[in-house]
């Protein structure tokens, strides 16, 4: 028999995701549905996960076990938000406000404003209230289901800052439930200060700020902002191959823009992931597709934007690449935090399947992080990391547009979030 001390018991739907990681093509319309599904952990791994009757052939409670009813709900694996900018201070409605006027995002970045106006802000920051700050956008984000998030640096762009922002970020574990897989990038922009001299910025976050990151321990991945006005693709190479000969697995953010060729690159050199893709070329789909590079679509910034073109999505999965999504939750294109929404964006405004989009939520945004392994599917081995809906039907993540399902969630065997309110003492 096999040994439990959690159970979720009676759900109208599991959905286990289950299967090899990732999901291309059609494998990614499988979500892996089991009704009336019963799923159990034991120290925060799952034991088994099926449907009733199998449960009472093989499960043994353990004598302090506990039971959560999942009676009347939908049962997920917690979503994997694969792509944020936590670590940041100040906000931008000005800007905002002049968007809606008709300035673009790139005339404002002219103009000084963009990432420049949160870097000055983020610079100011003490340690402590950038922690606040994060703290309590992870509660959002736990509130909502997500219960893994990659945050990446790039809003100090100087040396003090880039640790700073990183050094918060590896200040989160064991203070919130959320795990969170830290990003370097320093190479989100040149700052004002080097505007003039480009090639200093580069040449210090070859030197300096990529050895001296990876000596710290403070990032797993590096991610560069290859973009017309921003890293060309010749500079983005020449991070890239310092990033990977110190030790960092790579990112790129690619094609939000301009297809600068920066999704060819990231399958060239074996990315984890190429991130945006909006302005993707025939060519770069292609390669991604043939590659084990993640393509993450953050479908929140052509909606916050209020853009006309978005991420070619279907092309993408009818190519065979392997599609996340995630929230870009940042100050200034994206200013969102609910995983369930971004679902939402990808069914309405990417054309995906709601199980292409729950997979691209889950399981393929944690193999984009190389947590595929342990999270994004509820299979036995992995964490218990599971999310509790309040809806008749999976369908409904997306056909109740607009609304936030999450009832309960579960992260790592342990109830952290009831009734939409935060129950742990982390």
């Amino acid at each position: 028999m096999i040994s439990a001390d959690v159970v979720v018991a009676g759900c109208r739907q599991l959905l286990t995701c289950a299967g090899p990681l990732p999901k291309r093509t059609a494998a990614l319309g499988d979500v892996g549905l089991v009704e009336n599904g019963w799923i159990a952990s034991r120290r925060g791994a799952i034991v088994f996960a099926g449907t009733e009757e199998e449960f009472r052939r093989t499960v043994r409670m353990e004598p302090d076990a506990g039971t959560v009813d999942g009676a009347g709900l939908v049962a997920l694996p917690g979503f994997v938000d694969c792509h944020t900018h936590l670590p940041f201070a100040g906000r931008r409605e000005r800007e905002f406000g002049l968007r809606l006027r008709g300035w673009s995002y790139r005339e404002l970045a002219a103009q000084g404003m963009g990432i420049q106006t949160t870097v000055r802000a983020t610079r100011a920051a003490t340690p402590d209230e950038l922690r606040e700050l994060c703290l309590k956008r992870l509660d959002r984000m736990l509130l909502s289901g997500t219960t893994t998030v990659e945050a990446k640096s790039g809003y100090g762009l100087n040396f003090e800052d880039e640790i700073k922002q990183l050094e918060v970020l590896r200040g989160l574990a064991g203070r919130h439930p959320v795990d969170v897989v830290p990003t370097f990038m320093g190479a989100h922009e040149i700052p004002p200060e080097h505007r003039s001299k480009r090639e200093d910025y580069i040449r210090l976050l070859i030197d300096t700020l990529i050895p001296e990151v990876r000596r710290r321990g403070l990032a797993e991945f590096f991610d560069v902002f290859c973009e017309e006005g921003v890293f060309s693709l010749e500079e983005t190479r020449a991070l890239v191959e310092a990033a990977q000969a110190a030790g960092f697995r790579i990112k790129i953010h690619a094609e939000e823009f301009v297809a600068l060729g920066g999704a060819e690159l990231a399958a060239e050199t074996g990315a984890a992931s190429a991130e945006h893709l909006i302005a993707v070329s025939d060519r770069g789909i292609a390669r991604l597709a043939e590659s084990g590079t993640a393509a993450i679509l953050l479908p929140g910034v052509s909606f916050f934007l209020m853009l006309d073109k978005r991420a070619p999505a279907r092309r993408l999965i009818d190519a065979g690449a392997a599609v996340a999504l995630a929230t870009d939750f940042n100050p200034g294109s994206s200013h969102l935090l609910s995983m369930p929404f971004v679902l939402q964006l990808g069914v309405f405004t990417l054309k995906m399947s709601v199980e292409e989009a729950l997979n691209a939520c889950t399981g393929n945004a944690a193999y984009a992080i190389d947590r595929h392994r342990a999270v994004g599917s509820l299979e036995p081995g992995k964490r218990m990391d599971l999310v509790l809906c309040d809806i008749p039907d999976y369908v409904s993540l997306a056909y109740e547009a607009g609304r936030d399902p999450v009832r309960t969630v579960i992260k790592d065997g342990k109830v952290v979030v009831e009734d939409g309110r935060r129950v742990d003492g982390r």
